[in-house]
C-alpha cells in the first residue's frame, strides 16, 4: 500500500492523494460510506443517506470559534467509483472527492479537496495535515476489516 502526497508545490487550492490499496473496490466504498467505520477512519457521521443532494454532518471536537461540526451535501455519487460532497465550516467552503479505481492489485483511490481561498493558507495546511493523517487510518482499517 502507498499512501502518495500529489499535491503540487505551488497549490494552495486543492489537497490531493493518491492511495494504492491491496483491498477490492466494494471493500473501499464500504469504508467511504459505512457510518461506523467513517468513524473510525475520518469522524462519526450523523445523518448519511447516500443519495444525491442529502445532506449530513460529520462531528468532532469543538475548539474555540468552532462548534466541531462540518456540514455536508452530496454532489455526486457513482457507486463503487465516486463520491463528491461538499465540507462546509464558518470559516471555508470547500469540495471532498474520493475516486476509486479498479487495478489489478485492487484499488487506486485519489483524494482531492478543493476550494481553499488565497487567505486560507493556514486552514489547507491544516486539512493537509489532518487528510494525511485520517489515510493512514483509512489504510489501517481496510487491513482489519474483511
Amino acid at each position: 500500500m502507498n499512501l502518495t502526497d500529489t499535491t503540487v508545490q505551488s497549490q494552495t487550492e486543492s489537497i490531493s492523494f493518491e492511495f494504492d490499496l491491496h483491498h477490492a473496490p466494494e471493500k473501499v466504498w464500504r469504508a467511504l460510506t459505512d457510518p461506523t467505520l467513517l468513524a473510525e477512519w475520518l469522524l462519526p457521521v450523523v445523518g448519511l443517506k447516500l443519495e444525491p443532494g442529502a445532506e449530513f454532518m460529520y462531528k468532532t471536537q469543538a475548539y474555540p470559534g468552532w462548534d466541531g461540526t462540518v456540514n455536508c451535501r452530496f454532489v455526486e455519487i457513482e457507486p463503487l467509483r465516486k463520491l463528491r460532497y461538499t465540507w462546509s465550516v464558518p470559516f471555508m467552503d470547500t469540495v471532498v472527492t474520493f475516486t476509486l479505481t479498479p487495478t489489478a492489485s485492487g484499488t487506486r483511490l485519489s483524494l482531492v479537496h478543493s476550494g481553499f481561498k488565497p487567505d486560507q493558507k493556514q486552514n489547507f495546511g491544516g486539512a493537509r495535515y489532518g487528510w494525511k493523517m485520517m489515510g493512514g487510518k483509512l489504510v489501517d482499517l481496510l487491513a482489519r476489516i474483511s
